[in-house]
């Protein structure tokens, strides 16, 4: 076929063409752009106000308060007895703020409590330091005073003399017992032994105070040997536990002859 033979397109025709070719080029050129940056998927909106109370927006403030610090269990837990310490040994209690007849009543306490482990029977009595942990002075304080003044008001003349004897011969004594344990190898506190031995004197107490109702010399020498035996036998334990086997005789011996000596000032003053 010539060039002749070719037959012309109609003018409708030939727009039809050119429209197919615009589509086919629109076509291709989105798919591009497509391929090139493929569309994000649509966002969900949600409102304000349709949210459940929890979640909603908070505005921001500057005066937020702050948190509160984490309280450790030391500062939570609150002191026994407000502020004493009951655990064992721990720190001593606070006794500065209490009333004064409280304190009065703690340490009554103390001493019936440690003259019943010294002076009376007890399963603890073998053991200085079992028998007489929480020691203490008022009482011996208490026992020696008692015993002068007891002396003192006995005798007729110089009373004041005699409440003199008695009381350094009873704290010297004391001190000098507990320096002489203390020097032959004693196991015991140098205060602890000063208690033990003034709780010691209450049997004497005892017999003072009936000698000094009595005039009669045969019930004052029944009642002092009594009461110096039990004095003897209430040291005994402590004074003989604290040194070694050995030496128990060089330990005892000035004891007895201390309470042997407040014995015969107890039966001689008239």
């Amino acid at each position: 076929m010539s060039h002749a033979d070719t037959i012309p397109f109609h003018s409708s025709s030939q727009s039809d063409i050119d429209e197919i070719e615009n589509l086919i080029n629109s076509d291709a050129l989105s798919a591009t752009v497509s391929a090139a940056r493929p569309p994000s998927p649509p966002r969900a909106s949600f409102s304000s106000a349709a949210l459940p109370p929890p979640y909603q927006k908070v505005p921001r403030s500057s005066s937020l308060p702050l948190p509160p610090p984490p309280v450790t269990p030391s500062a939570a837990a609150p002191r026994p007895g407000g502020g004493v310490a009951a655990d064992g040994f721990g720190s001593p209690p606070d006794t500065l703020t209490e009333p004064v007849l409280d304190t009065v009543k703690r340490d009554l306490t103390r001493i019936v409590s440690n003259l019943k482990l010294v002076v009376f029977p007890n399963p603890f009595r073998e053991d200085p330091g079992k028998a007489l942990r929480d020691w203490d002075l008022w009482g011996p304080f208490f026992f020696i005073i008692f015993l002068g003044l007891t002396l003192s008001w006995s005798a007729s003349v110089k009373k004041s003399e005699v409440f003199a004897v008695a009381f350094a011969v009873l704290a010297a004594g004391a001190v000098i017992l507990t320096l002489n344990v203390l020097l032959l190898g004693g196991r015991i506190i140098f205060f602890q032994s000063l208690s033990l031995l003034g709780y010691c004197l209450f049997p004497l107490d005892i017999g003072a105070l009936i000698c000094s109702l009595k005039n009669n010399v045969v019930i004052k020498i029944a009642v002092a040997s009594i009461t110096l035996a039990w004095s003897s036998w209430a040291a005994y334990p402590f004074m003989s536990a604290a040194v070694d086997p050995r030496r128990k005789a060089l330990a005892l011996y000035p004891v007895f002859l201390m309470y042997v000596s407040v014995g015969f000032l107890i039966v001689a003053i008239d």
